[in-house]
């Protein structure tokens, strides 16, 4: 298996290349050559696998046994989940008749990154100690520098799975004041050398711009090495997929005998911010995984759902006028109760415009559709780029409808969707409520035998404020008793190590870095 950017380019790198690469020097994401069917008993055979057997056996569909053997594979995989306080790593909770949580925050930060980033920490450590075994003696170690920006829970993810490893140093971008207090502690109380974090003031999306500006620059790319830890990284996407599924062998083995599960349909409702999470689910069900549509959930930052409803990628919606944007700021990025999902231009996009670009390509030769495809996606981001908007045509847009549908949740609805979750016994995070409201809404458009699974991409204590501004009052209501996890006692009161930049600027994070570095 060979990995090629979403904009173009004849190189074809290896999965370890592609792991190190992150984002393609054009700008692009790196996609596969071809995405792998099944095998033919897949559902049989795999029924009773644990989480980690499955990782095994869906990863090996992507990885080639000449860059990891299925040895080392298992290795790093047991590895990666041994911390996770579930057995299932990812497991399943009945809510409704119909509907199912599937919970992702068991890892050691309490989010779904950690399913992705405690893998990807250990793949780069695999392959710097592979690469510096084989110097000669005298020859300088390879040595990585992980650069990467957050909205909230990648940043604590990344550090816990890198945080003391051999020959990498790892900084992590972070909106100041613009994640919950617990993230930013998770993140800046991790006081390991090799560990750092920098506040910038302004908003995910300056972030995330900083950090492609750095990938951009090959002089300062080529000097330090960098590697990327966001889901511009594909090994974090493939990684995602499993839980898709193990959701859904676990969801059919507990279904009465009677029910024949040829006739049933699972919809995966997916709160969505970077469209990392979801696009798994793309990947799993072009693999064969049986599903309906996937419903994309966002909040008032809706960009994705607007997309859906008109064909048009804007960063800022065009029928609204700017005063109707009474918690935005400048850049057009709303506050909201769900920060993680707080972000205008979505980057993982770009991989599903490829998709979607290629199945309306003119012509049906290959390399042909393929380089057509890339041409279409490089306008498309250069437009959204330098006019903030792109709009696609009709076959484009019903081409995206076929697999996914959309909604949106404001805060009041998540508000009031945690507060009835509660009435339930089920205390969820906001993100996961949007997830929960949506759900909700598309229901009424579902068959009898469809049965959704919501993804629950945090723990609720991850977001107090939220939490218990929907709980205020509520009968029997403790956010210390029935919430607060005993690893959250105490955080933040701990150490900080964070270094504060003057504005989001590409030249001052550079000097933040390289001043680290050279420490």
């Amino acid at each position: 298996m060979k990995y090629f950017s979403t904009r173009g380019g004849s190189e074809e790198l290896s999965f370890e290349e592609t792991v190190f690469t992150g984002l393609s020097p054009n700008g692009g994401l790196y996609i596969p050559t071809h995405i792998p069917s099944l095998p033919a008993n897949w559902q049989n055979d795999w029924k009773n696998y644990t989480f980690q057997e499955l990782s095994v056996a869906v990863l090996s569909l992507y990885i080639s046994p000449e860059e990891i053997s299925q040895k080392e594979l298992k290795d790093l995989v047991d590895r990666s989940y041994e911390s996770f306080r579930h057995p299932d790593v990812t497991p399943l909770q009945k809510v409704g008749d119909k509907t199912w949580i599937l919970e992702l925050f068991h890892g050691p930060t309490f989010s779904f990154k950690d399913v992705a980033l405690q893998f990807l920490g250990n793949l780069f450590e695999f392959f710097l100690k592979r690469k510096n075994a084989n110097k000669g003696q005298g020859q300088k170690e390879d040595t990585l520098t992980v650069v990467g920006s957050t909205s909230g829970d990648t940043g604590s993810a990344a550090i816990y799975g890198l945080r003391g490893k051999e020959n990498v140093s790892i900084f992590i971008l972070h909106p100041k004041g613009r994640v919950s207090p617990i993230q930013e502690a998770q993140m800046t109380t991790v006081t390991d050398a090799n560990v750092h974090n920098i506040a910038v003031p302004g908003t995910f999306d300056d972030c995330q711009d900083i950090v492609k500006s750095l990938f951009s620059d090959k002089e300062f790319n080529d000097k330090y090495r960098l590697g990327a830890v966001n889901s511009i990284n594909w090994a974090r996407i493939v990684a995602q997929t499993v839980y898709y599924f193990l959701s859904y062998l676990r969801l059919l083995a507990s279904l009465p005998s009677s029910l024949d599960p040829s006739e049933i349909e699972v919809q995966y409702v997916v709160p969505t911010g970077n469209f990392g999470d979801i696009l798994a689910g793309y990947y799993a069900k072009r693999m064969g995984l049986p599903m309906a549509r996937l419903t994309i959930a966002t909040n008032a930052n809706d960009i994705l759902t607007r997309f859906w409803k008109t064909g048009r990628y804007e960063k800022v919606d065009s029928t609204q006028s700017n005063s109707s944007l009474s918690n935005s700021d400048p850049s057009g990025v709303r506050e909201t109760l769900s920060p993680a999902m707080d972000i205008l231009v979505s980057s993982n996009f770009e991989r599903l415009l490829w998709y979607l670009a290629y199945e309306n390509t003119s012509t049906t030769d290959e390399t042909s559709r393929r380089k057509e495809a890339c041409e279409t996606v490089a306008r498309w981001m250069d437009d959204v780029k330098k006019q903030g908007r792109v709009e696609v045509s009709h076959a484009v847009l019903e081409t995206a409808r076929r697999d996914f549908i959309a909604g949106r949740a404001d805060d009041s609805q998540t508000l009031e969707t945690i507060k009835a979750y509660y009435r339930q016994s089920h205390v969820a995070d906001p993100h996961t409520a949007v997830g929960l409201t949506v759900a909700g809404e598309v229901c009424v458009q579902n068959s009898s035998n469809v049965l959704q699974v919501v993804l629950s991409t945090a723990h609720p204590a991850k977001f107090s404020e939220a939490v218990s501004r929907a709980l205020d009052g509520a009968e029997g209501f403790d956010f210390k008793r029935q919430v607060l996890p005993v690893q959250f006692r105490g955080l933040l009161e701990k150490e900080r190590k964070v270094v504060e930049v003057e504005k989001p600027d590409v030249g001052l994070v550079k000097a933040a870095i390289e001043k680290a570095l050279a420490g």
